[in-house]
């Protein structure tokens, strides 16, 4: 995968690193956040929704631009827009303009989303299953390091800022070397350095049902998001509050979450790599995700939580949201930047709903695990039904093809 794109890659990865650590550092400085602004852990999870607002507001319309326009521009507001949350997060007297500064990491996120995944797609066309995938193990990079961090920072009775200004600091070289250096390929233009029977999907029409299909990837985007955003943002809470977990273990729950999300990167990349599709996963994936958080609402032991944390990181946090999207792009192949929009525009809502759902179910924290137990459930079966539509569409494709290849090694053996 190694091509003239790789430095520029790597610095997009990079960007999603920090997007890791923006996505739970409000939950992991849920205390401190709620005495600086004078509120409580509930009020503190309706600013952890205004981030989904933020998708919501720009994801679908930055996703259309970003194929007119290109990628690096929307790149580049991304990681803006993202040190404006940092700065005002921190600087916020209260909740009321902490939501304001939430709502622009919510838009910092699709500006990022709608110029990042296309780029990776049309950066490595051969590949674009496995270069979505790789986001999500910097994603779970920095969702492992920060809690380790909050837990040193209050250890030593160190000010929680410094989780935001090492944020800023990334951001801020990862940016001067994107304008620099940063290099992209024309967006939606076919690569010419590739074979064109690689390209196949890049040119063939849209055999996906927009209406049939197309509800089904949104209901799949808006539930993969929510499985995993609920559990990532009340594990640490619901381990010490009903597990009875000390607070340093359960903070850990976090850290065992983001392993087994990026044990499952390296795992689904290494499947990848031996013809294993992206749609085989679904549901095998959405399946392990239900049965792993039903034994965490059944059993809420400290043991137990901590695998189960490993195994629902694995199956619901280790990219399936980013395999959905490469399934997509074959049902729609073209106009990558816009049904990467509507898609994490699904997400979004889910970023929006889920907290101020959670948020009122606070008081009782077991509830919050099994509206999860459900959500997971409901995504396995979405799972299940895109599976069978995608064998409809493309099974004769697939055998004809394997028909191919056998053929060919026969001709070469004789």
């Amino acid at each position: 995968m190694k091509n003239k794109y790789m430095p520029t890659a790597l610095s997009l990865y990079l960007n999603y690193f920090v997007h890791g650590i923006g996505v739970i550092i409000l939950a992991q400085n849920m205390a401190q956040l709620a005495q600086h602004w004078h509120t409580t852990a509930g009020g503190v999870a309706v600013v952890i929704s205004s981030l989904g607002i933020g998708r919501l507001l720009v994801l679908l319309v930055s996703g259309a631009l970003s194929d007119k326009f290109g990628r690096k521009p929307f790149v580049l507001l991304g990681i803006a827009t993202y040190l404006l949350f940092f700065v005002g997060i921190v600087a916020s007297p209260n909740i009321t303009i902490a939501y304001i500064f939430g709502i622009l990491a919510g838009i910092a996120n699709s500006f990022l989303d709608s110029g990042t995944y296309p780029a990776l797609m049309e950066m490595f066309p051969k590949a674009k299953g496995t270069a979505n995938v790789i986001i999500k193990a910097f994603i779970s990079a920095g969702q492992f390091i920060l809690p380790l961090f909050v837990s040193f920072l209050i250890a030593g009775n160190i000010w929680y800022g410094w989780s935001f200004m090492i944020c800023i600091a990334i951001l801020v070289l990862n940016g001067i070397f994107l304008i620099i250096a940063g290099k992209f390929p024309v967006a939606n233009q076919l690569p010419t350095d590739v074979q064109a029977d690689d390209l196949t999907d890049e040119k063939a029409e849209s055999k996906g049902n927009l209406w049939f299909d197309g509800t089904l990837f949104i209901l799949y985007g808006y539930i993969s998001q929510a499985t995993f955003y609920l559990v990532s943002q009340w594990l640490s809470q619901y381990g010490q509050k009903i597990a009875g977990m000390g607070e340093t273990s359960s903070r850990a729950l976090i850290s065992y979450y983001s392993v087994g999300s990026l044990v499952c990167v390296f795992v689904t990349a290494a499947l990848a790599r031996k013809a294993v599709k992206e749609i085989q996963f679904l549901g095998v994936y959405t399946l392990i995700s239900f049965l792993s958080l039903l034994t965490m609402y059944l059993v809420p032991n400290g043991l137990v939580c901590s695998i189960m944390s490993f195994v629902v990181g694995f199956s619901a946090a280790g990219g399936v949201m980013q395999l959905g999207l490469t399934v997509m792009s074959t049902f729609f192949p073209k106009g990558k930047g816009t049904i990467t929009g509507a898609f994490y525009t699904a997400g979004s809502i889910a970023s929006f709903t889920i907290p101020l759902f959670t948020g009122m179910m606070a008081s009782n924290l077991a509830n919050i695990i099994l509206f999860d137990v459900f959500i997971a459930l409901a995504g396995f079966v979405v799972a299940v039904l895109i599976t069978i539509r995608y064998y409809h569409l493309f099974g004769k494709e697939e055998v004809e093809a394997s028909k191919g290849e056998t053929n060919l090694d026969q001709s070469s053996n004789s």
